[in-house]
């Protein structure tokens, strides 16, 4: 058990990291508009904070609040948001296809985790967690390697 949580622990740190570092909240390529590169830092911030309060309230069984912070990250999914129709065709020229599908990953896994802290679910929510941080890794190692050299994550491992 002590394994898993530093397992937990240590991936939640790294994706914590790349978060809060100055470079996490630049665009993903310098094409994107000045709407559309607010947009995205703003919800990295939402992610940033949401993911620190999910790993807190599942240490300490608080179910409810693993729920509404998961639900927050959903809620925040940058295609959701009140965009303009050339809003969205300037996000997807700017921004490559896979960026975007590992977005939409994240999102759906985040009301994954909301759906298994409403469930009480510890492991399930564990396990979540730990396919969210992945896709944290995976989306900076091959979208914005450039700004994280050091993240060289390989989701075959």
């Amino acid at each position: 058990m002590i394994a898993i949580i530093r397992k937990v622990l240590g991936s939640f740190s790294l994706c914590l990291a790349l978060a809060i570092s100055p470079l996490a909240a630049e665009p993903v390529t310098p094409d994107l508009t000045d709407k559309l590169r607010r947009l995205l830092q703003e919800e990295m911030r939402s992610i940033q904070g949401a993911m620190t309060s999910i790993h807190s309230a599942m240490v300490m069984g608080q179910h409810e609040a693993v729920a509404q912070s998961a639900q927050q990250i959903h809620d925040s999914f940058i295609l959701k948001q009140s965009l303009t129709e050339q809003d969205r065709k300037d996000l997807v020229s700017a921004v490559p296809e896979g960026f975007i599908e590992l977005d939409k990953e994240f999102h759906r896994l985040a009301a994954s985790l909301a759906e298994a802290g409403r469930n009480r679910n510890t492991n399930e929510q564990h396990r979540i967690f730990g396919e969210m941080t992945g896709n944290c890794l995976e989306c900076h190692s091959e979208y914005v390697s450039k700004r994280f050299p050091d993240v060289n994550y390989d989701k075959e491992q």
